[in-house]
């Protein structure tokens, strides 16, 4: 009888030390989730704080594109007051596009694409797309790990018990990433003759 307690009490104790140690590999993988979400954070924020200064900028070369203005800033504040991976994603989405039309519009000003502040701020933002996308590719690597983890037994029977639930992906439309920021700096083409400048076309009527 001694031994077969014995044999009960170690099982027990080997259970319960397997299930801490499943309980804290999952928390971990967990943090490391909102690790990785905070880091997105960090480059949105940083991404936001661009904006205001260039669209100050283009508005000193084209101050009547004020429709283009308020896209820009309206889809700004939207992303900020994104809440989750899901809704965020959407509404960068939606501030890639903006952004897109406003650097369309910088196209058309080739001072303004000389400006030394413009291509400061373009180089800026640019670096900050570039981290941006490298930390998503971070952030959602990690959720799958973790979603993985929940989802497969026998953890999943813990991760039920004790409430861990799927994590989002952080992913932004098909759209709006064709639409990230491009600036070409060539010299813009020469404008093209007017009609008034152009050889006539040789007629294929014959003389009279």
């Amino acid at each position: 009888m001694i031994w077969v307690v014995l044999g009960i009490v170690a099982v027990l104790v080997l259970l319960v030390v397997w299930v801490i140690a499943m309980y804290n590999g999952l928390v971990r993988s967990r943090n490391r989730v909102d690790n990785a979400w905070a880091q997105i954070e960090v480059q949105l924020k940083r991404r936001w704080d661009l904006i205001p200064n260039l669209i100050e900028t283009v508005k000193g070369y084209a101050a009547h594109e004020r429709g283009t203005f308020e896209a820009v800033t309206a889809a700004r504040t939207a992303a900020q007051q994104a809440k989750g991976p899901a809704a965020t994603g959407q509404a960068e989405g939606i501030l890639g596009q903006a952004l897109g039309k406003l650097f369309a519009v910088a196209e058309a000003y080739p001072d303004l694409k000389a400006s030394q502040n413009f291509l400061e701020l373009q180089g800026q933002l640019s670096d900050t797309e570039n981290k941006v996308a490298v930390s998503r590719q971070v952030y959602n690597d990690t959720v799958l790990t973790f979603n993985n983890a929940i989802q497969t037994f026998p953890a999943v029977i813990l991760a039920n018990s004790f409430g861990f639930v799927k994590r989002e992906f952080f992913e932004v439309t098909q759209a709006a990433e064709r639409e990230v920021p491009q600036v070409s700096f060539a010299p813009a083409d020469p404008a093209p003759a007017s009609s008034g400048d152009q050889p006539a076309a040789p007629s294929d009527t014959p003389a009279a």
